[in-house]
């Protein structure tokens, strides 16, 4: 059995509470603000991570988007042989990939023609006679530590077909 304190310790205790403005209740409030505080860094952190995920997944797949569209206006430019994808009226693949490379940029993604593949006689979807343009573009990340599964980087690859004009 616990021996009740003396009463000067009692006294002492009361003027200590006095002085400082402890009080059971100041105490469980305090406790309170700071497991709020640390529940609220715990929370942040995973919220931060959550949204810079979502931002990175829809530039990944703004990022396909824009390069499908350029793959598909490229294969037309090739198929109807137009200017900016021929020489003199015959089709010329530095010409096509220079055209593609520029809607790209202007489009805010950076490719290079080493990344472009022209067929100007493929065969899509088991019918002859089409231009077909592939892109190869590696997607990396502006969050390399966050997103460790994006951080060495992600292949996108497009591919668009459109039938030759003759």
């Amino acid at each position: 059995m616990r021996h009740p304190a003396p009463g000067w310790w009692s006294a002492v205790r009361g003027t200590r509470r006095a002085i400082l403005g402890l009080s059971p209740r100041t105490s469980l409030a305090r406790a309170r603000r700071a497991t709020t505080a640390v529940e609220f860094a715990i929370c942040a952190l995973a919220m931060a991570l959550i949204v810079v995920g979502f931002v990175e997944f829809g530039r990944l797949v703004w990022t396909f988007e824009v390069l499908q569209e350029v793959a598909s206006e490229g294969a037309r430019c090739m198929g109807l042989g137009a200017n900016s994808c021929a020489s003199a009226g015959v089709y010329s693949s530095a010409n096509t990939k220079n055209y593609v490379v520029s809607l790209a940029t202007s489009r805010g993604v950076v490719i290079n023609a080493a990344m472009i593949l022209l067929n100007n006689v493929a065969t899509c979807g088991g019918a002859s006679g089409f231009s077909q343009i592939s892109i190869s573009y590696d997607f990396t990340t502006v969050a390399p530590a966050l997103l460790t599964s994006l951080g060495s980087g992600f292949t996108v690859p497009v591919s668009a077909c459109f039938p030759n004009h003759s």
